[in-house]
């Protein structure tokens, strides 16, 4: 089977990019932007809120390897999807919850999988996650790619998403690339 894509916004990207280029079957976790109205936007007008983009990773992945519905489970362990345009600190539109689908396949198990969370009472508020249909991409600047393995010593990376890939890599061990 032919490689697919998935688009995933979990507030700011290097985290979850850094996470999902760990797992096998994916062969590329792209930082960029998706759902807004101007074309080619750069960080700093995203991070002004009013481009209507959403700070997202691009994955592509083989769906004999890992399938979607275990990359959506992987985005919500990632981040709080009860959390309304914000992720801690991070505030405004462009850090907002969302999964961009990309055929209807992808739409009912975004919502199959938000359904069963749900049912699983695992959050404490309900979950605000946008699921919309995708739009243009834009990678981000070259500099957000790799961020987080390129700046392990940075003070966001350090405190914010260093225990969060380590609970990740632990929780989803089998799944991740032997280095």
């Amino acid at each position: 089977m032919t490689d697919q894509r998935a688009t995933f916004g979990a507030g700011c990207f290097w985290c979850l990019e850094a996470a999902m280029n760990q797992l096998q079957g994916v062969t590329q976790a792209l930082s960029g932007y998706m759902g807004g109205h101007v074309n080619n936007p750069s960080y700093q007008a995203i991070c002004t809120g009013q481009t209507g983009h959403a700070e997202v990773v691009e994955v592509t992945f083989d769906p004999d390897i890992i399938s979607y519905s275990q990359l959506c489970q992987i985005f919500f362990s990632l981040h709080d999807p009860t959390q309304l345009n914000r992720q801690g600190n991070d505030v405004g539109t462009q850090y907002r919850s969302v999964i961009f689908y990309h055929d209807a396949k992808q739409h009912s198990t975004a919502l199959e999988v938000i359904a069963e969370l749900t049912n699983m009472k695992l959050f404490d508020a309900a979950i605000v996650t946008e699921v919309t249909a995708a739009s243009e991409f834009y990678p981000a600047e070259s500099y957000h790619q790799g961020y987080a393995n390129n700046n392990p010593n940075q003070g966001y990376c350090q405190f914010i998403i260093s225990p969060k890939l380590a609970t990740f890599r632990q929780r989803f061990s089998t799944l991740l690339k032997s280095n």
